[in-house]
C-alpha cells in the first residue's frame, strides 16, 4: 500500500511539476542569449513567474518521494512503475496546456500502460 502512495505522489507531484515549469517558461520564453549577463536575467525572469515555483516545489516534493520508494522497493520496480508519468504527462498535456495529442501518441501511451501493469503484477 505504501508503495501505491508513493508511486501517485512521484507521478501526481512529478508530472504536475513539469506541466507547471512548462506554463512557467511558455510566459518566460526561450532563451535567446547564452552570454552569462543574459542567462542571470533570464533567471530572474524566471523567479517571478508563480507556475515556475509551483513546479518546482511539486517536483521537490516527488523527488522525495522517489527516494523513498527507492529506500523500500528495488530500482527494478520502481523505475519501471514510475514510467507511468509519461501517460499522466500526456493526459496533463491536452488537459492542461491544451495540446493536441495524435493518435500513434495515444498508442504509445497505452503500450506504456501496459508495461507499467505488467511490472506492478509481477512484484514480489
Amino acid at each position: 500500500m505504501l508503495e501505491f502512495i508513493f508511486l501517485i505522489v512521484i507521478v501526481v507531484a512529478g508530472t504536475g511539476g513539469e506541466l507547471c515549469v512548462s506554463r512557467a517558461m511558455k510566459v518566460i520564453g526561450e532563451v535567446q542569449d547564452f552570454r552569462p549577463a543574459a542567462l542571470v536575467h533570464f533567471v530572474f525572469r524566471a523567479m517571478r513567474v508563480g507556475w515556475m515555483w509551483i513546479g518546482i516545489s511539486m517536483m521537490t516534493m516527488a523527488f522525495f518521494s522517489l527516494l523513498a520508494m527507492l529506500s523500500i522497493e528495488n530500482v527494478s520496480f520502481v523505475v519501471p512503475v514510475t514510467a507511468l508519468s509519461y501517460a499522466a504527462g500526456t493526459v496533463g498535456a491536452m488537459l492542461f496546456l491544451h495540446e493536441r495529442i495524435s493518435k500513434q501518441r495515444w498508442l504509445g501511451v497505452f503500450i506504456v500502460c501496459v508495461g507499467v501493469t505488467l511490472v506492478w503484477l509481477s512484484r514480489r
